[in-house]
């Protein structure tokens, strides 16, 4: 075991952050070392009888299991399609298991699974495989989901979650307000004493993203800002690429309830999940035309160009504040809020 790892496991190791990627970085890289592995992009770039494909996975433990704006079921079918989208692939089949609590109520596990086949038609992909294990009473949280999904990715962008094609002066795009997802779940898993309506921003992304890919060739860098949010996406960003990212607080999309909702709890909307926030980093001569393909769709009315790749503070982001300071924003230390996703 490396020395730099705690001897325990904590929520933090779950949270997107520093420990996260420590725990990714000094154990499961460490020993699963290959190729493909080393470029830790969302999805696993794969070439199958010269098909570029994209091969991602994902696990769903969210608390509660039914929140404002979707339920697990719709949050795993998103999750993947989402992972394969950003990486500029074109999401077709998913797999999806089910580890069940003895106990659980057959109606819920309906409910859930009729969610995951209506999120995934309206994605357009199939769920061709899976499977089911059953746990005894308390030894399972009512219910978790893996899922994986397969998608076919264009010889020409396979650049995009490598991010081997960011340069300075490159604009760095959002899709809408952000933080949403998380103040939803915190809505709905604590008595917050008063009226907070506010649904998750959780969607499937690869029909929007297919239009901003196929409108222009300049998009170099696609990632969705889920744990550890949108600070975390772009500090990840900055420290691979040794760039600086320099962003206006003015221009970032928070929408009041969600602001509001952060400072009673003391938590940052730049830190908070999302589940249908892409990050973009596109060429600034065709930044504004991208902006333009987006807010023509319904997941993308609310775009902003929020910052711009510099040459300055390589490996940091650093955040012009409302009040005409400047912040360091860092990666998520802790965790902010647990069982997110």
């Amino acid at each position: 075991m490396d020395k730099h790892l705690d001897k325990t496991i904590s929520l933090g190791h779950g949270s997107g952050g520093k420990l996260t990627h420590e725990l990714i970085d000094e154990l499961f890289v460490t020993h699963f070392q290959n190729e493909i592995l080393k470029h830790q992009t969302d999805s696993a770039l794969l070439q199958v009888n010269r098909e570029n494909l994209a091969f991602t996975t994902d696990s769903f433990v969210v608390d509660p299991i039914f929140f404002p704006g979707g339920d697990i079921g719709k949050l795993a079918v998103c999750g993947t399609v989402n992972d394969l989208a950003v990486s500029g692939a074109k999401p077709f089949w998913l797999s999806a298991s089910f580890i069940i609590e003895e106990g659980f109520e057959m109606d819920q596990l309906e409910k859930i699974v009729r969610s995951m086949a209506d999120e995934a038609k309206v994605a357009g992909v199939q769920i061709v495989t899976g499977d089911t294990k059953v746990v005894d009473h308390g030894k399972c949280d009512k219910v978790f989901i893996n899922t994986a999904g397969i998608g076919i990715l264009d010889r020409g962008k396979t650049h995009i979650s490598t991010a081997e094609h960011v340069k300075t002066g490159d604009k760095i795009i959002v899709n809408g307000p952000i933080g949403e997802h998380g103040v939803a779940i915190l809505a709905a898993r604590e008595s917050l004493g008063f009226e907070l309506q506010i649904d998750s921003d959780c969607a499937c992304l690869n029909h929007l993203i297919g239009k901003m890919t196929a409108g222009t060739g300049k998009i170099h860098f696609m990632r969705d800002a889920t744990r550890g949010g949108l600070a975390t996406v772009l500090c990840e960003l900055a420290g691979r690429q040794n760039m600086g990212i320099q962003l206006d607080e003015t221009l970032i999309p928070v929408r009041e309830k969600v602001r509001g909702t952060c400072e009673i709890f003391g938590f940052d909307p730049l830190y908070m999940a999302n589940e249908g926030r892409v990050v973009v980093v596109a060429g600034s001569e065709v930044a504004d035309e991208l902006i333009r393909i987006m807010h023509s769709d319904p997941l993308g009315k609310e775009s902003a160009i929020i910052g711009e790749v510099v040459s300055d503070h390589p490996g940091q982001v650093v955040l012009q504040t409302e009040v005409g300071g400047r912040r360091i924003i860092d990666m998520l230390a802790g965790e902010q809020l647990p069982r997110i996703c």
